[in-house]
């Protein structure tokens, strides 16, 4: 059984100069693989945008909040299904490669896309609407659970020394432009039809874009190389014995998991959550909120390469410890203060001050967990602990954020969500690191 790896060191140093042609070749890979990722996002995040129109359409209830818990539940359903794809796929990937399995994890996206975007409401077939959207979102998950994973581990191995930092770093940058791209759509569409025509179709158009997207992404996808450290390993695992050697590194994937709480709970609360919040609770107009919510994700893109360079100089912890702690110490205040007089421009401010504390964190973190996982199970080990995080935490935030409001009656107690999740990813960083010392010496 392989044995259990602590923590490694910070990765920092100089970082030796890159000619043009590696620069353009490795700008051209990035793009490439994180195309898929993209597609991915942009679909679970119009899902999170329009939840109210989900609600209505498919979820129709005497309760207009029992609608949205129905809806915000289905939304968190898809990411239960992330542990399966994390260990199926994973184990599909870490055996048959990165390229072969990147595509797979596309074709099933599109499936539940695709499925969301063309199911009669349930007006129209009854029951069978909402079971329907219920599977389209599994199928996503299902997908998404390795997705994420894939792409980390796929730009950790083709990026050189000292740079992995930014290379990996551009998994979750191509999300960000994956959100601002869905909230620009929104805010097109919102402004332009009616609420009851939006009600009627309108919601609908961001995922029949997402379909139109599919066969560029699959053309984009299909040139994307498998990586050298794949191809020169020399055994490439059962799904039995990666699982064995997962079981032996069991202690490394619980603590990347709950490292990972925090940069779920946070980007689903900025980016997912952002439109209800806004509009439901905050009483802001829907253009607004989908407003703020791209400004959000064009922060993160700028900031989380600038972060993930930055860990390559000053190491990975420094920056982790730095986020976790504003983010315990400032997200319950910086709600507080945003719900005592809501408006658009607390909105925003506090919405791009949690989106750098995120960016600093998630910067630093997606590869620090890929340097933790064994090589050769490193895609199945990764997707793991991150898609457990995801299911058991980030994925329900809006649902857990909209049902503790209407629990409190305090507006602002998502921010007290967010900051027990960052002091459960600085615990699980200082026990860790705890470990490594001890283990060291």
């Amino acid at each position: 059984m392989t044995q259990a790896i602590p923590f490694p060191a910070d990765t920092a140093g100089s970082t030796p100069p890159i000619s043009a042609a590696a620069k353009k070749s490795a700008f051209k890979s990035i793009f490439i693989v994180a195309s898929g990722n993209f597609l991915e996002m942009f679909d679970f995040m119009v899902f999170g945008y329009y939840a109210t129109y989900i609600a209505k359409a498919f979820f129709p209830t005497g309760s207009e909040f029992a609608s949205l818990m129905l809806t915000l539940m289905t939304f968190g359903a898809g990411f239960l299904m992330r542990p399966v794809g994390a260990l199926v796929l994973g184990a599909y990937i870490d055996r048959h490669g990165r390229r072969q399995g990147l595509l797979l994890t596309l074709g099933l996206m599109a499936l539940g896309t695709l499925a969301i975007a063309v199911t009669p409401t349930y007006e129209q077939i009854g029951l069978a609407a909402p079971i329907i959207i219920l599977i389209g979102r599994l199928v996503q998950g299902l997908s998404a659970g390795v997705e994420v994973g894939g792409v980390s581990v796929y730009l950790n191995e083709i990026a050189p020394p000292n740079r992995k930092g930014f290379f990996t770093s551009w998994q979750s940058a191509s999300q960000q432009a994956a959100v601002v791209f869905a909230a620009l759509i929104g805010l097109l569409v919102s402004t332009n039809l009616s609420p009851d025509t939006m009600q009627a179709w309108g919601w609908r158009i961001p995922f029949i874009i997402g379909c139109v997207m599919i066969p560029f992404l699959f053309v984009i996808r299909r040139h994307m190389e498998e990586t050298e450290a794949f191809l020169n390993r020399k055994e490439h695992p059962q799904l039995g014995q990666i699982l064995r050697t997962i079981g032996g590194n069991w202690g490394v994937v619980v603590q990347g998991t709950l490292m990972a709480v925090m940069t779920t709970v946070f980007f689903y609360m900025i980016t997912a959550y952002t439109p209800t919040f806004g509009s439901k609770v905050l009483s802001l107009s829907p253009g607004e909120s989908l407003f703020v919510t791209a400004c959000v994700g064009i922060t993160n893109f700028v900031l989380l390469p600038v972060m993930g360079a930055l860990s390559d100089r000053v190491g990975r912890r420094p920056l982790l410890i730095t986020a976790t702690v504003l983010g315990a110490v400032l997200a319950y205040p910086l709600m507080s203060w945003l719900v005592a007089s809501p408006s658009f421009g607390r909105l925003l401010a506090v919405e791009l001050l949690l989106a750098a504390i995120y960016a600093t964190y998630n910067g630093a973190f997606i590869v620090y967990l890929t340097e933790v996982i064994p090589a050769h199970v490193r895609t199945v080990g990764f997707s793991l602990a991150y898609s457990l995080a995801t299911a058991i935490f980030g994925g329900f935030t809006p649902a857990i954020s909209t049902a503790l409001i209407g629990a409190t009656g305090d507006k602002a107690i998502p921010g007290a969500w967010c900051a027990a999740a960052a002091i459960l990813s600085l615990l699980a960083l200082l026990i860790g690191s705890a470990r490594a010392r001890r283990k060291a010496g």
